[in-house]
């Protein structure tokens, strides 16, 4: 699984780059999250990134496509999950966040939050990392958001601004200062 992330490319000069920055995402902060870019993801071009277990191992890999072709997943994640996208620190840093998806641990990091990125999979561990500490669940507005945190079982629910669907949208659509202000007045 290593390879397959290293034979990747890094972001600067790809379609990748354009991507992530179409989506307000600086291509600094997406490869110093360990974006990269791979051509041909389950077929399709995709920006990739690894996703990590407690103990910092390679456990999957997450590729978001491009380009949404119908009957087709916007994702692709292959291993066998378990594991956590980290940015800025990710769960070593107070407080913890988890968030929902890559755009939205991008979008936070855009803002200066650490945090980690579930990608709707299972994470046992997180709950342990979670005892006794401050933690934030910061999934998607929405029945899907909320039932997803629901089921971590630890940690306070925060929202996007506003009616914003998740956390990137919120940043493409209001802007890092309005993500900024609300993640400071919601975590406390």
């Amino acid at each position: 699984m290593r390879e397959l992330l290293a034979d990747a490319a890094p972001l600067a000069g790809t379609p990748g780059e354009e991507y992530v920055e179409r989506r307000g995402i600086p291509v600094a902060v997406a490869q110093a999250a360990g974006v990269r870019y791979a051509a041909d993801w389950d077929g399709r071009p995709a920006v990739i990134i690894g996703l990590y277990d407690r103990e910092g191992e390679l456990v999957s890999i997450h590729g978001r496509h491009f380009h949404v072709v119908r009957g087709q997943d916007k994702m692709h994640t292959i291993g066998p999950g378990g594991g956590v996208i980290e940015v800025l620190g990710g769960w070593h840093v107070d407080p913890l966040i988890v968030v929902e998806g890559l755009f939205d641990s991008l979008s936070l990091a855009v803002c200066g939050r650490a945090c980690v990125a579930t990608i709707g999979r299972a994470v046992p561990w997180l709950a342990d990392v979670a005892a006794g500490r401050t933690a934030y669940i910061a999934f998607d507005n929405g029945r899907s958001g909320d039932a997803s945190a629901a089921r971590l079982a630890f940690g306070q629910r925060i929202h996007p601004p506003g009616r914003s669907l998740d956390w990137n949208t919120a940043l493409v659509k209001r802007g890092r200062a309005v993500v900024m202000r609300h993640l400071e007045e919601s975590i406390r």
